[in-house]
């Protein structure tokens, strides 16, 4: 064995070493990875956005909403008390790009769906002091205007490229599901088969016209709810 005198007197011995040391951790890391169909544990509920809900994750990152609210709960236990659930990566398995990060003005996301009402976060995107007079959050009542959708099968074909499980029903009816979602008097059978656990609505509250509005708040109420945490073990994961 080398002394560590004689090592860092010789610099073309030190980096010979440097290298085998680092080429060894490399491949422990790296090789494993070859043997393994995913890396992403498998959770049941994680399913592909529905198209109202990718058109309201697209203004979600149109509008720099990332900046102030991360969609990442860490495993801390003040985390925990305060949002819920440590985040899996399963949740993101969709996402491109995904949401995670660590910089936060607001809360986090990962869980608000379902927390509020639909009213309540459509007042809140309006006029944000209304309802939380601490809120720096800037207005955002302009979502109001109508909701631009008519390349919305594009959306889906796009993401399917990437891996996204979307089917060519999925694609064929992806501008009737968004309009089925965003009216609650519509026929949803149909709708309702393609995307588990989806929640129709005026998000809004005018069912009349299919609003950004519409899409960001049916976006921010799925956030969190697809997935039955409860029965999301460490031993669980490990097995599947």
């Amino acid at each position: 064995m080398f002394k560590h005198s004689t090592i860092e007197k010789n610099l073309i011995l030190m980096g010979v070493l440097i290298l085998i040391t680092v080429s060894i951790g490399g491949l422990a890391q790296i090789v494993p990875l070859f043997v393994v169909e995913t890396t992403i544990e498998r959770v049941q509920g994680v399913r592909p956005y529905t198209p109202l809900e990718l058109a309201g994750r697209n203004i979600y990152v149109r509008e720099g909403c990332y900046n102030c609210h991360s969609q990442q709960v860490r495993p801390f236990r003040d985390e925990l008390e305060r949002y819920g659930h440590y985040s899996l990566a399963a949740e993101s398995m969709y996402d491109h790009p995904f949401q995670w990060g660590s910089k936060r003005t607001g809360p986090d996301v990962a869980r608000v769906g379902g927390r509020y009402s639909d009213d309540w976060h459509a007042q809140h995107l309006r006029s944000p002091r209304a309802v939380v007079p601490e809120s720096i959050m800037p207005a955002y009542s302009f979502l109001d205007r109508p909701l631009a959708y008519a390349d919305i099968s594009s959306h889906l074909r796009a993401l399917r490229t990437t891996g996204v499980p979307y089917t060519d029903e999925m694609i064929a009816n992806a501008r009737a599901d968004l309009e089925a979602q965003a009216n609650p008097e519509a026929d949803a059978t149909a709708f309702a088969a393609r995307y588990a656990n989806a929640r129709q609505g005026a998000f809004d509250g005018n069912a009349a016209v299919v609003t950004e509005m519409d899409a960001l708040v049916a976006y921010l109420q799925m956030l969190g709810t697809l997935v039955r945490f409860r029965d999301v073990t460490p031993e669980q994961l490990r097995q599947q």
